[in-house]
């Protein structure tokens, strides 16, 4: 559990801090300024970079927060620039590297709620949770940040979302 979760969230949010800094050299080298590409959105109805990046993060911290019996760190809400959202990328890696090992081992078959921005609480095991919801909710902001900056012209390859291997 602890791989399939800890193990898997911390090189990729790594991945997406590298993907931010991308961002800033190309806002630094067209100069534009960066509070443009955190604004964009693939589609009207859609979340911007900043928020598909928030919520990655949010999904990482609290999933993993969750299988550790631990009360997941919060970020203040406000509209962070890419030197913020670095700053809390960092925080979210130091803070679920920080989670017991053994107690996230252990989570598979212990009984979580995930608490949804409206206060709704969506009951799960620790691997359904971290399987059907977690993994796959961090991945989808996660390509969706990817896909905003490739669509603003940003230069990035396949390599620059899946990091060195």
């Amino acid at each position: 559990m602890h791989e399939a979760s800890v193990g898997m969230f911390v090189p990729f949010l790594r991945n997406l801090s590298a993907l931010l800094d991308h961002a800033g050299a190309y806002a630094e080298t067209r100069k534009i300024d960066p509070a443009v590409l955190l604004d964009m959105r693939l589609y009207p109805n859609m979340y911007d970079l900043r928020q598909q990046v928030g919520e990655a993060i949010r999904h990482a911290v609290v999933g993993s927060a969750l299988l550790a019996g631990r009360e997941p760190m919060a970020f203040p809400d406000s509209k962070p620039d890419l030197t913020e959202l670095k700053a809390r990328i960092a925080a979210a890696i130091a803070f679920i590297e920080g989670l017991p090992r053994a107690e996230i081992d252990a989570a598979a078959d212990k009984a979580v709620a995930f608490r949804l921005k409206s206060g709704v609480e969506l009951p799960f095991t620790g691997r359904s949770l971290l399987l059907s919801f977690s993994v796959p909710q961090f991945f989808f902001h996660l390509t969706t940040a990817y896909d905003i900056l490739r669509h603003a012209g940003v230069d990035l390859v396949k390599r620059d979302f899946l990091g060195k291997r």
